[in-house]
């Protein structure tokens, strides 16, 4: 899966990355056994991953009855059954979100919408400092397609991995599109029989190896320097401090 100069650069790396763990949440619409394109290039990074000592989980989200909704349980609203708790619990765990989704109608997939959609459900939960539960965190993207759309698929992925508290290193995206309309896409075998369709791209592995060193780099720094400082971040200290300073006594 990696090529010379990957190898390379992980057998030179003398930064200890193995107490970090990293998910990767692939939003093929395709469920297992099936193929998914996304899933190859989600190797990539996953590769790099693996030979750096991070421990790596994945999870093909299409596999597991989702319910929609912006609640951490959605049995607790109305829905007899909801998968989200338990790929919760590996959210939670990991240092490292990568979030894979193929383009469609130029727009990330129904199943990646629904994964934020559920991250939004835990954006009023706090860490033991008191800032949002996603702080401490980092969060990158890969694209997969036929169509145009890689930029506008990673801008609106890493916004709203932002916007619930991920850190989001530089060039935390990296993507694969073949020539518009039905063709090859990538990881199908070439016509020739010689190689697969995009692994040779020096373009996409490039990027997807910036993207995967700059998520171990930035993982590292926030664990070593136990997470995000607090001070003027701190949802417990703000709603402390609004409640002493309010002239109604009924909230000192």
């Amino acid at each position: 899966m990696l090529d010379k100069v990957q190898e390379r650069l992980c057998s030179e790396n003398t930064i200890d990355f193995s107490d970090l763990a990293a998910l990767t949440i692939n939003c093929t619409l395709k469920p297992s056994p099936q193929g998914s394109h996304t899933a190859k290039l989600l190797g990539v990074p996953e590769a790099i991953l693996a030979r750096n000592g991070v421990s790596l989980e994945q999870v093909r989200l299409v596999d597991h009855t989702i319910a929609p909704g912006v609640y951490p349980d959605m049995t607790e609203h109305g829905f007899e059954t909801d998968a989200w708790p338990a790929i919760w619990e590996k959210i939670e765990r990991a240092d490292i979100l990568i979030v894979g989704t193929p383009i469609w109608l130029g727009q990330k997939s129904s199943v990646c919408q629904r994964l934020i959609e559920r991250l939004y459900g835990h954006s009023g939960q706090t860490n033991e400092k008191g800032q949002y539960v996603f702080y401490g965190k980092t969060g990158g993207c890969i694209v997969t397609g036929n169509e145009d759309g890689i930029k506008n698929v990673g801008m609106h992925v890493l916004y709203s991995l932002q916007h619930v508290g991920y850190a989001i290193p530089p060039q935390a995206d990296a993507g694969w599109i073949g020539e518009a309309g039905p063709g090859p896409s990538y990881g199908d075998p070439k016509q020739d029989g010689e190689g697969y369709v995009g692994f040779d791209n020096d373009f996409t592995r490039r990027n997807a190896t910036f993207m995967t060193w700059n998520l171990m780099h930035m993982a590292r720094m926030l664990k070593d320097a136990g997470g995000l400082p607090c001070h003027g971040n701190s949802v417990d200290l703000w709603n402390d401090g609004r409640r002493f300073d309010a002239p109604n006594p009924e909230y000192r």
